[in-house]
């Protein structure tokens, strides 16, 4: 599977942040349980801003020996959400083929975009800066990932219904360090930019129903 796509079925009975699969019953080692206590600060502490939920999910466990994961959605005044995605936080106590150090993040977003951005040719490489701009106070190394742009039309019955078009972001990187708030904090920094929010305390300009200026 690649590290980019995502999270698949869990097995039953695991529980998303706290899921974690080897260690002989002795517990997690102590760098996976500090990446787990940092995903819960942020679904148990204050929200970034008020248009970001956050939850628990189950983690996949065929991946790496540890994991834990986190999703996501934006949402409108009017509760319509705009924009969800995935993080998936993978741990091997002895690396992988392409890791730097034990830890890989793994990260999905899809969000709504209005047509005349997503005919932009550049929009794919311009999400992509968006998330390597978010990541750089918090380090990160070996990025890989994927944006597509999916353009729904509706017929018979649905005619009148107005097509849409989604931006999917799949992506995976190293952190250069233990610290995985940074990681988060990205995470959901691009999944808000990509629904069209503007940066945290800045107005809202009325002229795109997502909220931002493009």
């Amino acid at each position: 599977m690649s590290p980019e796509a995502p999270a698949p079925a869990p097995s039953p009975g695991q529980d998303g942040a706290d899921a974690g699969g080897g260690g002989g019953g002795q517990g997690p080692p102590a760098p996976f349980q500090r990446a787990v206590d940092t995903l819960h600060s942020f679904l148990e502490g204050p929200p970034l801003r008020p248009e970001l939920d956050l939850e628990e999910m189950p983690a996949p466990q065929r991946l790496a020996p540890y994991a834990a994961a986190i999703s996501g959605s934006v949402y409108r005044d009017d509760d319509t959400e705009i924009a969800m995605g995935r993080l998936i936080v993978l741990y091997d106590p002895e690396g992988r083929s392409g890791w730097t150090g034990g830890f890989r993040v793994v990260a999905y977003i899809r969000a709504d975009l209005e047509p005349e951005i997503a005919a932009d040719e550049l929009i794919g490489s311009v999400a992509w800066s968006w998330l390597l701009e978010a990541l750089e106070p918090a380090g990160y190394a070996g990025e890989s990932g994927t944006i597509t742009r999916a353009v729904s039309e509706s017929f018979g019955d649905k005619s009148d219904e107005p097509s849409t078009t989604e931006l999917e972001l799949r992506a995976s990187w190293s952190p250069t360090g233990d610290d995985l708030a940074g990681h988060i904090a990205a995470w959901c920094e691009v999944m808000c930019t990509t629904a069209g929010l503007p940066p945290a305390g800045v107005s809202t300009l009325p002229d795109r129903p997502g909220g931002g200026t493009g």
